[in-house]
This record gives structure tokens, C-alpha cells and sequence, in this order.
């Protein structure tokens, strides 16, 4: 595989969503109690990532990464444990988010941290080559340039056994599960399966991929979507969305962009998280790279 995965324009959190206006500002709607929607004042942003917290931590608390064009990083919310002190990072061409953590990949495929590291999800330090990132609530997942994948952190249900793994395209991790695309558009997926959120062996055409806290969906050639996994608010009714281009899934909601620079969301939206029928002229993949 070649060059880096396009940037994300759209990202969604516990309770927030995350959007990247073409013009390079960026807004976002949902609970907003640390801060993780203030991002009113970012320019320049080319992309963005949104921090998650699972189910179990029934709190708000959250952050909001931005990939600014200069290969800097600007980051708004909760930084209880130095997730939010990005600002020294430095030739950044794509960023991450998990729970209270953040992670970005450097122009020379090597990967920076910050957070919370009690599960050693924060150790890559070894890490070279890589092409794209990955932020699950305890564990961080890297795609190299040969289509390898490796994984640190929590792997008490098998998330981070990705060795035997080849011809991976993209990658995405949840709260205990690890998802990767592969280059003929079938999906592989390894961890916590108690609600089916690794039931993707049968899925096909599929050029991207997200996870959400206990549930995945991709993205298909034709512009539909497909989802498997807790739908306990209705985040994996998704049948019905075409001209999709852009996915991305959070805790409890799942959010797309439609080649039309408009977005839908569907699940959860008790903080305003799925309210973005307004916005419009987001960003569409591909169009910038760092």
C-alpha cells in the first residue's frame, strides 16, 4: 500500500460529533461539559478526531483532536491525564482519539501519545513505518506500510492479536475490539464479540471502516453502509443511507457524510449529538492531504 489513508473530516464521540468545514474551520454539537466543542476558533484544520468513552464510565467526559496544515495539533476538553497536550507535536499527518488518549502519526511513520498509559497503550516508541493509526479505550493500533498491523495496550479479549494479519488497508478500534480492512474489501475483526460487533467475515466492497465503543460499520463501494453490534439506540439502522463517503461511529451514535458535503447521524442524541442536519460544505475525502 502507498501514502497515508485520507484525513477524516467528521468524527463522533461519547456524546459529541465532530465536522470539517471545506473552508478549514470546524464545528461540532453534543454535551460540551469540558470544553470538547469549543472549537469555534480552529483554522487551517485538515483533520479532526474525536475522543470516546465506553458505556461503563457513564460521564461526559471527553476531548476533540485538530490536525492543523502546518502538521501541528490543537486539542479542546477533558485532559485529566495530558491527553489534550499535543501542542509541541510536530510533522503530524493524521491523528487519533481514544479514551483519555490521543495519538498521532508522524510524517516519517513513526507515532506520538499522550494520556493514559496504564495498559501500555501508549508504548510505540518502536513503531516505524506506519501509515495509519487506531485509538480504542486501552489500546492503539498502527497500520505499517507492508500491510501489517500491530497493537498495544488491553488485550484481555484478543484485541491486540493482529500478528497474523496481512494485505490490511485500514484500521479502526473500540472499546474491546479491533476491526481492518483489507485490499480486496473484506473485513477481519478480533476482540470482545458479546453483542456481534465482530460479525464482519461476510461483508464485502467495503473501502472504510469505523468503530464505535460495541459496534462497527463500513462503508461500501456503492455508497451504502453496514453495521453490526449493540444497537440499543438504533446507531446500527443505517440501511437506509446512500451517497455516503465518510463514516464515523461513537459510543452510542454512528454519523456519515454524503458526497453532497452534508452529513446524517443516527442513535443516541440526548446531548444534540446527532443533531447536524444543518451542517453543509464539510470536507469531502481526499481532497487535502498533509
Amino acid at each position: 500500500m502507498n501514502g497515508i489513508p485520507p484525513l477524516p473530516s467528521i468524527a463522533a464521540g461519547r456524546r459529541h460529533s465532530v465536522g470539517l468545514i471545506s473552508d478549514g474551520t470546524v464545528t461540532a454539537v453534543g454535551d460540551n461539559k469540558y470544553g470538547q466543542c469549543d472549537v469555534g476558533g480552529w483554522r487551517d484544520i485538515v483533520a479532526v478526531a474525536a475522543g470516546n468513552v465506553h458505556m461503563a464510565t457513564n460521564t461526559g467526559n471527553a476531548h476533540t483532536i485538530g490536525l492543523t496544515a502546518d502538521g501541528t495539533v490543537v486539542a479542546v476538553g477533558w485532559n485529566m491525564h495530558g491527553q489534550c497536550e499535543v501542542s509541541s507535536w510536530r510533522n503530524i499527518v493524521t491523528v487519533a482519539a481514544g479514551w483519555r488518549r490521543t495519538v498521532g502519526l508522524r510524517s516519517d511513520g513513526t507515532v506520538a501519545t499522550a494520556g493514559r498509559n496504564n495498559e501500555g497503550q501508549c508504548e510505540v516508541s518502536g513503531w516505524c513505518e506506519m501509515v495509519a493509526v487506531a485509538a480504542g479505550d486501552w489500546h492503539t493500533v498502527g497500520l505499517k506500510s507492508d500491510g501489517t498491523v500491530k497493537a498495544v495496550g488491553n488485550h484481555q479479549y484478543g484485541q491486540c492479536y493482529t500478528n497474523g494479519w496481512r494485505d490490511i488497508v485500514a484500521v479502526a478500534a473500540g472499546y474491546l475490539h479491533t476491526v481492518g480492512l483489507k485490499s480486496d474489501g473484506t473485513v477481519t475483526a478480533v476482540g470482545r464479540n458479546h453483542v456481534g460487533q465482530c460479525e464482519v467475515s461476510d461483508w464485502r466492497d467495503v473501502v472504510t471502516i469505523a468503530a464505535g465503543s460495541n459496534h462497527t460499520v463500513g462503508l461500501k463501494s456503492d455508497g451504502s453502509v453496514v453495521a453490526v453490534g449493540w444497537n440499543k439506540y438504533g446507531q446500527c439502522q443505517i440501511s437506509g443511507w446512500r451517497d455516503i463517503v465518510a463514516i464515523a461511529a461513537g459510543c452510542t451514535h454512528t454519523i456519515g457524510l454524503k458526497s453532497d458535503g452534508t452529513v446524517v447521524a443516527i442513535g443516541d442524541n440526548a446531548y444534540g449529538q446527532c443533531k447536524v442536519g444543518g451542517w453543509c460544505g464539510l470536507r469531502l475525502p481526499g481532497t487535502y492531504n498533509v
